[in-house]
């Protein structure tokens, strides 16, 4: 593999669009092809890990953090030329004390979808702890992937996923079974333990989301009904059972086919914040839901979008009753990536935008993180004929 060129600079600051609120970018030069941002604050932490790759398939997957007012030189976590790499189910990070726990994806047989989860644990210094181990031990070529990662609560980390291994089947209607969605532990030396299959139907390819309470985990996700209805659930692990999984709001939103449009939770304290996109009644929204029950039931949905909604949200806490959600939507001008302020009280902030983007699959999941009441976003753009990841910061307080 070529070797990476990183050049790091901040630019001149930048007005958005939005009254006088001002941006900063963060530039990321490198060879190659870079994509497929995943973006973790936690802990006075904020990390970022991303696929490079070269026109041969090569690929790496690396680590940094921002530390100092500027980003640490980059950690290569694995890299291989077997991957499978796309812009929907892109791999994600978790750090826990002085170890970072990361995923990517890789091919198991000729099938486009035919692919396992693999999991590096390593030290923050890049020493090597457990690299390069399979997370599903089924065996069937199948999907494994669409990878949330969380710290534990005392050390390890905790990992759901979406499993195929039901899929190669097919039922008494000559379908296919549908895809599940499943949880474990990982240890801090490597080991996978309690793994339990938390929902027998699930919507295939919908980004999964975990957060982690003083209650203990809660994973939300988009489920599949017999019916075709497809609308984000909830379920907790309460006293180290799971329980039975819940709508976070009842949409209704029959399709027939995964809209490729997963939800985002976060937590603070007893409030939980759940941000989806969804088509209920034919339109596309964004909704927001709190609970301020640690996730045993849900407001009613706050719509955050103005115009025409594409998703691809995230949210983080701002403070123990505000969250900043990220967002897509497009109008007869463009598609832009927006950002508002919503109170658990309900009061939404108008639209600041981020920029003008393209609305393609190229774009990515843009990623949003909270650090030292600083907003940060990473999303991709394509640019001097190659995929590159873009970053902005802008004070939480101009909000």
């Amino acid at each position: 593999m070529k070797k990476i060129i990183i050049v790091f600079s901040l630019l001149s600051l930048f007005s958005c669009n939005s009254g006088d609120i001002k941006t900063e970018e963060i530039s990321f030069l490198y060879e190659n092809n870079n994509a497929q941002p995943s973006l973790v604050s936690n802990n006075g932490n904020l990390s970022l890990t991303w696929i490079s790759s070269d026109k041969d398939m090569n690929a790496s997957l690396n680590f940094r953090q921002f530390k100092n007012e500027e980003w640490t030189n980059p950690i290569i976590l694995a890299d291989g030329s077997d991957w499978f790499v796309n812009w929907a189910d892109f791999p994600t990070h978790a750090i826990n004390g002085d170890k970072v726990l990361s995923s990517y994806l890789k091919k198991s047989a000729s099938g486009t979808y035919t692919y396992d989860v693999f999991l590096s644990l390593h030290k923050l210094s890049g020493e090597k702890v457990k690299e390069d181990f399979i997370l599903n031990t089924d065996g069937f070529k199948a999907e494994h992937g669409f990878v949330s990662i969380t710290s534990n609560d005392s050390d390890g980390f905790l990992i759901t996923w979406l499993d195929g291994r039901n899929t190669v089947e097919k039922n008494e209607n000559g379908n296919h079974k549908p895809m599940t969605i499943r949880f474990a532990e990982i240890t801090n030396t490597g080991d996978i333990i309690n793994e339990t299959e938390l929902d027998s139907s699930v919507c295939d390819c919908c980004q999964t989301s975990m957060t982690y309470t003083n209650k203990g985990p809660l994973v939300v996700y988009r489920d599949r009904t017999e019916k075709e209805v497809r609308d984000i659930y909830v379920t907790r692990n309460i006293d180290k059972v799971w329980e039975n999984p819940i709508p976070i709001h009842n949409d209704g939103w029959v399709i027939y086919g995964c809209p490729v449009n997963g939800p985002k939770v976060v937590s603070s304290s007893n409030n939980i914040a759940v941000s989806w996109f969804t088509v209920s009644d034919g339109i596309p929204k964004v909704n927001l839901s709190f609970s301020d029950s640690y996730g045993s039931s849900f407001g009613s949905p706050i719509k955050i979008n103005d115009f025409n909604a594409i998703g691809r949200v995230d949210t983080a806490f701002l403070n123990k009753k505000e969250v900043i959600v990220s967002y897509m939507e497009g109008d007869d001008d463009g598609t832009y990536l927006r950002i508002k302020k919503v109170s658990i009280d309900g009061t939404v902030s108008k639209p600041i935008t981020i920029s003008k983007i393209d609305g393609g699959r190229g774009t990515g999941v843009p990623q949003l993180e909270i650090l030292d009441n600083e907003i940060f976003i990473v999303w991709t753009v394509f640019d001097s004929e190659n995929n590159q990841l873009k970053t902005v910061r802008l004070n939480s307080k101009d909000v």
